[in-house]
């Protein structure tokens, strides 16, 4: 006994066993298990569980089955592994914030985003979402390749024929042995426009697609829970080369309470971020001290949606709580992308156009096998329909043959014998019924044939012709897309550290707004057109109560804007950095853009488009100070900002501006005093001193403006009721700095208290804005010219309630026209030869005339 178990021990190489044994463990890994396949983004598991639900008739219009009924089917028929891998894979098809077009509808319990896991599948239902039936859709019409199962019972697909790019749109993960995939989800609607893209340059240019093209159109990933990808670095780097980082930070709005205190609102979070986690690592950073001022913390979410509220202390600063937990917490996460996926069973890293060219490969084969299967059908019918005319148009004789014949058998034999039919028409001759001898039945039998004569030829010219193919696809595809597609949820802003995002942003002159409670944003220079003086405007924003546009100004997308604050600090933004919102929209808190103190708000801002060590800041304080600085001593400002005057405590800022050291100075009043002297009378004094006196004011009185006189030939007045007027620039004659100045406005109850004062010249025009958010666009010449002590014209009808009063005034135009400037750069590039055509959007009619 002992020699017989000694003759089944052999001896091998251990090495060499090992070797082998872990190759073909890592292939099955790779090949059957981790990851997906480029052609329907599914992994083994993901499509045996769809074809099972298939295979149960469990539809979207049929009832939820039990998750168990569906785990055992697909175990027992073709997945022979643990049950909790199926149902695992099976729930997270069903979860919105893991799937971004979840491919199956569940019912019950199925986990939540605090890291929940779902119930056990005996208490569970499920059923294939609307959007999965475009997964399976002709799986019938020999589509897909069938192969045994593991036991050779059953017949399973290797490849659903997924009519949309899966593997794009909804992404996937997966560890293999040796390698691991990541690809982030993307937006339907983008994805279906790239392939078609794809189809509209080979059948209408007969060209290849560029990966700059096809990334014009899928701007990135657009994850199911939101948030904000940071930059476009990563995503350009991840659809070049297939790897890539990509910053991913939640979506989050500083608010700012009655009480003084404000709260951080958190509503989105990146992409598998556990939110009960995320809370108690922020509750765990204020306990070990590493995050202070946070008062309270609390999870409000429900079913509309992720609100995680943070409470800030009176005396904390917002946003400096904000960045904190930005770099403490998973509020800012890095997406690791990699797009591994099988192609021809092996694995293979792909860039974007790569995925989407394997995807169209796999819908011409598989439009290509539908397209000869219905082809093979029609020509079926066509046949039998061809031996049913030959039995009709012989149908005494044809009646005869099978009178006279003792079986079936032996009718369908005479029959071929006697009129060359096959055997499938004889067939179709005995089994004719009666009711197809009426002459109706003749016309519906031509009918059909004429009809599979046209399908026949159809089908026969989408195999001949690539691009016919190529035009069924895009068809199709675009179906799914009017169906399925939505908006994108995640937004793509800008990374700071990203130097080559400010490359990428368009330069073009641009609107500015902040509100009296402190809502800014920037919007395109379309939004407002010009108006007749006299004119009630338009609607320029909506305003919550006792709010209205404060300041208005038009700069450049790449110009730095300075921020001055009421406690005489300073803050630097690039235009850009501002969001662009609609001409109606509120805008953003400027909270959310600023680290501001507590108590701290902007009162004015400046506008350039770099420091420039030649030029000065000019600033003008309500109480007549007059203060002059290099413009280069503000070069370095942190962003919690830095001392840029110092100020009295019943004082503040009123007017910036950047001279070039050779200016004359105007200084007005809301009572209509206006002093005119040289910007070299004002000492040159350092970035945090108070400044020396730039205007003796009466009682009462204030400081509304600041001019300078090369900013325009003429000065025009506003008064609070909507009148005003023009003078010269000359009328002013020069003084000594720190007078009482001249009367410059003659004030009266009709026309009120002058709000805003701008130099202008002619061709110019200003913005009106009132208190209650209404703009109107005048043009400078129409306002007349007036001498110095006069009370103006009517410019805006503010209307016969006494609460309406203009808030403000901008001037909005230079020297041209945009639409001007803009026909002048495609002319210059005209006569360089830079382009061959010039387009005409963008410029309007009377321009073009």
């Amino acid at each position: 006994m002992d020699d017989k178990i000694f003759d089944r021990i052999h001896e091998v190489d251990l090495k060499s066993t090992m070797e082998t044994s872990y190759i073909d463990y890592a292939m099955s890994v790779i090949a059957a298990r981790a990851l997906p396949d480029v052609r329907d983004g599914l992994k083994p598991v993901q499509r045996r569980v769809l074809y099972s639900m298939v295979e149960l008739n469990n539809g979207p219009d049929k009832p939820h089955r039990k998750c168990a009924r569906i785990v055992g089917d697909t175990m027992g028929k073709f997945h022979p592994h643990g049950d909790s891998s199926i149902y695992g894979a099976l729930v997270n098809m069903a979860q919105e914030w893991n799937t971004r077009y979840p491919l199956v509808d569940g019912h019950g319990n199925f986990g939540s985003e605090d890291g929940d896991g779902a119930a056990a599948m005996r208490y569970t239902e499920a059923r294939l979402s609307k959007i999965s039936t475009e997964m399976i859709a002709d799986i019938n019409k020999d589509t897909v390749e069938f192969v045994p199962n593991f036991d050779e019972t059953e017949k399973e697909p290797t490849v659903l024929p997924s009519r949309y790019p899966n593997l794009l749109v909804n992404g996937t993960s997966g560890i293999a042995v040796g390698m691991a995939t990541n690809i982030p989800p993307h937006n339907l609607g983008e994805s279906i426009d790239a392939i078609v893209k794809i189809i509209d340059n080979q059948v209408e240019e007969n060209r290849a697609t560029d990966l700059d093209e096809i990334m014009e159109i899928i701007k990135g990933p657009d994850f199911p829970t939101g948030a904000n990808i940071l930059g476009t670095k990563g995503i350009s780097e991840a659809y070049r080369t297939g790897r890539g980082k990509i910053k991913v930070r939640a979506t989050t709005e500083i608010e700012t309470l009655d009480n003084g205190k404000s709260r951080i609102i958190v509503t989105e979070l990146p992409y598998m971020v556990n939110k009960a986690k995320l809370v108690e690592k922020i509750a765990e950073l204020h306990k070990e001290k590493r995050i202070e001022g946070i008062s309270d913390l609390r999870d409000e979410s429900d079913q509309d949606g992720t609100r995680v509220v943070i409470e800030v202390k009176r005396d904390a600063n917002a946003n400096v709580i904000l960045n904190q937990l930005y770099k403490h917490t998973q509020m800012q996460d890095t997406f690791g992308v990699i797009m591994l996926a099988l192609v021809n069973g092996e694995p293979k890293v792909l860039n974007l156009l790569e995925v989407l060219t394997c995807y169209l490969d796999h819908q011409k084969d598989v439009v290509t096998r539908r397209t000869r299967y219905e082809l093979n059908k029609a020509e079926e019918r066509a046949h039998i329909i061809k031996g049913l005319f030959i039995a009709l148009d012989n149908i005494d004789e044809v009646i005869k043959i099978i009178r006279a014949s003792r079986n079936t058998a032996e009718a369908k034999k005479a029959l071929m014998e006697r009129f060359t039919l096959s055997e499938a028409q004889s067939q179709a001759i005995v089994d004719m019924r009666l009711r197809q001898l009426t002459g109706l039945a003749r016309e519906d039998l031509q009918a059909e044939y004429d009809d599979l004569m046209a399908k026949i030829a159809f089908y026969k010219g989408i195999l001949e012709d690539e691009n016919k193919l190529l035009g069924v696809i895009k068809d199709e595809i675009l179906v799914i897309k009017e169906k399925y597609a939505d908006e994108r949820r995640t937004t793509i802003g800008i990374d700071l550290e990203d130097l080559s995002d400010e490359d990428l942003i368009p330069r073009r002159d641009t609107v500015v707004t902040i509100t009296n409670l402190g809502y800014i944003k920037r919007m395109t220079t379309d939004n407002f057109k010009a108006q007749n003086r006299g004119g009630k405007g338009i609607k320029g924003m909506n305003t919550i109560d006792n709010d209205f546009i404060k300041n208005l100004f038009m700069t450049n997308t790449h110009h730095y804007i300075m921020f001055f604050t009421n406690t005489g600090r300073v803050y630097k933004l690039k235009c850009y950095e501002i969001p662009e919102a609609s001409r109606t929209a509120r805008g953003m808190a400027i909270i959310n853009l600023l680290q501001l103190q507590p108590g701290e708000k902007v009162t004015t801002m400046v506008h350039f488009d770099d420091f420039d060590e030649d030029r000065n800041l000019i600033m003008a304080t309500k109480k007549g100070t007059i203060k002059k600085t290099p413009l280069s001593a503000y070069m370095n400002i942190r962003k919690t900002g830095i001392q840029a005057i110092t100020l009295r405590d019943d004082d503040e800022l009123i007017e910036v501006k950047v001279s070039d050291c050779e200016q004359n100075v105007l200084m007005l009043t809301k009572k209509g005093q206006a002093i005119k002297f040289a910007e070299k009378d004002i000492r040159e004094t350092g970035r945090s001193a108070m400044g020396v006196k730039g205007i003796t004011l009466r009682n009462g009185d204030e400081v509304v403006a600041m001019q300078l006189e090369t900013q325009g030939e003429y000065i025009t007045f506003v008064s609070a009721n909507g009148y005003g007027k023009r003078n010269r620039f000359t009328d002013f004659k020069l003084q000594n700095r720190g007078g009482k100045g001249v009367k410059c406005y003659n004030i009266t109850d009709k026309t009120g208290e002058v709000v805003g004062v701008k130099a202008v010249n002619d061709g110019n025009e200003i913005m009106l804005i009132t208190n209650q958010g209404i703009i109107i666009r005048i043009k400078v010449d129409d306002i007349s010219v007036l001498g110095r002590v006069t009370s103006g014209v009517k410019l805006m009808n503010t209307g016969e309630k006494e609460d309406i009063i203009v808030a403000s005034i901008t001037k909005v135009k230079e020297s041209v026209t945009l639409a001007d400037e803009e026909a002048r750069r495609l002319e210059e590039l005209q006569e360089d030869n830079e382009i061959d055509e010039i387009e005409s959007e963008g410029i309007d009619e009377e321009t073009q005339e």
